[in-house]
Formats: C-alpha cells, structure tokens, sequence
C-alpha cells in the first residue's frame, strides 16, 4: 500500500526539497568523471607511443599516415605496421592483466593476488617454453594454446595447494603456493632454455616481458580472447560483489559460488593466458592497478573492472614509452619498467598497513 504525502499547503510556497539520492548521485557523477579521464589520458599516451620509439616522428607525420597513407613512404610504413600494432597490443595486455588481477582478487578475497604472483604467468611461460622446445612452436598463435593450458594447469595447482578446496580460500596459503610455484615453474624454464640452444634464441625475445617488435601477427591472435575474457568479466561483476562478501551472504543473495568460480577461472586463464603469450610474462600490473581502482572508486566491481582495465592500460602505455625514452635509442623492456613502478607501489602499501582495507 503507498504512502500518501502531506501536501503543501494553499497559498504557501512548498520548501524546496533536497534531491532523492544526492550523495549517490554525486558519487556517480565523480565515477564517470574519472573514466572520462582515463580515456583521454589513454588517448595522450596513444599519441605519444605511436610517435615515440628509436626513430621519432612529428605529430603531422603520424597524422598524414593514418588519413593519407602512402605506400612508399617509409615513416607511414612504420606507423601503420609497427607503432600502431604495438600501442593497441599495450592497451590490450594492459586491459587484460588488470581484469585478471581484480578478478583473482574478488574470488580469493586476497589483495595480493595477481596473475603473476600467483604463478599463473609463469604457468603460461613454462608451457610455451615447452611447446617451443618439444613442438617446434615459433609464433604467437602457436604459444596462445601453451600458454592456456601452462596458465589453468597452474591455477588449479596453486588452488590445490592453498588448501582452497579443503577449506576455503586462505590468502597467506595461496601466496606461499603461488611463490613456490613461481619459484619452480621459474627453475624449470631456465633449465629447459639453457640446455636447448635454439630455444634460447626463440625464447629470450617473448621471456623478458616486451611489446618491441610486435605486429599484427602479435595482435591478431589474441585479439579475439581479451575481448571475450573481459567481456564475462563485466558480466558477473554482480555475482563478484556478492561472493566479495563470502560465500555464504553470496548464497544467501542467490549467487551461485560454483558458477561464478567457474567463469572467474575461465576469465582469469583466457586474459593472464592471452596477455602473457603476446607480451611474455609482464609482472605487478595485475596488483597495482585493481588497488588504484579500489582506491577511487571503492570495492563495488562494477566499477573496479573498468577502471582497472583503464588504469592498467595507461600503465601498461606509459612504462612501454619511459622503456623507449630512458634508453634511446635502444629500449628498456617494458616488464622492467613495470616491475620498478610495481615494487615501490607495493611496499608502500604494505608499510602503510592498507592492504587490510583494500
């Protein structure tokens, strides 16, 4: 039955009321707002990467390649062929590691976790390097499949190992199994490097973590995966919200905790899996940038995912750019770069005790 409200009364001017949901209202405002940025931040270092690199070209050079391309012209070719490839490759590992990170996050309710510290990228390396050694593998398309089932296999071990199945997901486990597996996964793949010279060769370009020299025969391949890995992603943000609070309050909310492990996993092995085959395992991203998202926006995923997926890529651009400029008129890898700004970001956290919050 509804309320009937008094009215104002005749002859009287009705006091102005406050906007229903103000405070939310404005929260809402400040959250797109900040997506508004990060795309136009993107949009900058988009610029700046497919400009920048060990041979720089003007802003009307760049301009002329994309809307006058001219076949015989060296500087369009590089534009069109290389930097442009390269800057849509950064934004999708970097969108891809992001969501990985946010998504392992929520389903293990650990802030540490992160494709990388959890053993998942090196999964992924130690099964490419194999397909390198064993099948002969030599390009991205054929690493991706590698890197799937090295990324699962991994996954399910460190789950296993945590004691997750036994009792629940505990974050100290899950740390340890992923560090001791990083740490074996680690040593087998530089005993298999070192004892096959020719897998040396084709291996140590992908293992240092870098966006040099990739193409559209890098982006094409994994292209189709990211997309679909962070599409599931944005569709169970309700369901992580719900299971963000533990699994009985998700029950209680009718989510089902199966189903959406089931889909997380299934995101997590399709982004880490993907992002690692194309740019080698690239480390810290998958931690910091859901952090910065839960910062600004807080713990509703709704809002964590696109931000991290902005958050990541801006990342991701700006460390592949600082690798190009420090270094000219060589490169710096971007994974280095990544793990510089990635460290001293984590211990300050740690240090300052907020990770407890986050």
């Amino acid at each position: 039955m509804g309320v009937r409200l008094p009215s104002a009364p005749r002859g009287r001017t009705a006091p102005r009321r406050a906007p229903a949901g103000g405070p939310a209202r404005t929260l809402h405002r400040r959250r797109r707002r900040g997506i508004l940025i990060g795309l136009l931040l993107l949009l900058v270092l988009s610029v700046l990467s497919v400009a920048s690199g060990s041979r720089p070209l003007d802003l009307d050079t760049v301009w002329r390649a994309l809307t006058a391309f001219d076949p015989g012209n060296d500087q369009h070719l590089i534009v069109r062929e290389l930097r442009i490839p390269r800057t849509l490759l950064g934004i999708l590992v970097g969108a891809a590691l992001g969501v990985a990170g946010a998504v392992m996050q929520a389903i293990t309710r650990n802030p540490l976790a992160e494709p990388g510290l959890l053993g998942v990228n090196a999964g992924a390396a130690a099964a490419v390097v194999t397909g390198i050694a064993v099948f002969g593998v030599v390009d991205t398309s054929g690493y991706i499949w590698f890197a799937f089932l090295g990324a699962a296999l991994a996954a399910v071990l460190v789950y296993a190992l945590g004691g997750a199945f036994a009792e629940g997901s505990n974050p100290v486990k899950l740390l340890l199994a992923g560090a001791a597996l990083s740490v074996v996964l680690g040593a087998y793949t530089t005993a298999v490097v070192l004892n096959f010279p020719s897998v040396f060769r084709t291996f140590r370009f992908w293992s240092v973590g870098s966006l040099q020299g990739r193409s559209w025969t890098t982006l094409w391949p994994v292209l189709g995966f990211i997309l679909l890995g962070i599409l599931i992603a944005l569709l169970i943000t309700r369901s992580l919200n719900a299971l963000a609070l533990g699994k009985e309050m998700g029950a209680a909310l009718g989510v089902s905790s199966r189903g959406t492990w089931f889909l997380a996993a299934l995101v997590v092995v399709l982004l880490a899996g993907a992002a690692t085959a194309a740019a080698g395992p690239i480390g810290f991203i998958g931690l910091t940038a859901p952090l910065i998202a839960r910062m600004v926006v807080g713990p509703d995923y709704r809002w964590v995912l696109p931000y991290s997926i902005l958050i990541a890529a801006n990342i991701v651009l700006a460390a592949d750019i600082l690798g190009r400029l420090v270094a000219f008129p060589g490169e710096v890898q971007t994974a280095i770069i990544t793990a510089l700004i990635g460290g001293p970001f984590f211990i300050a956290l740690v240090r300052k005790r907020k990770l407890a919050r986050l």
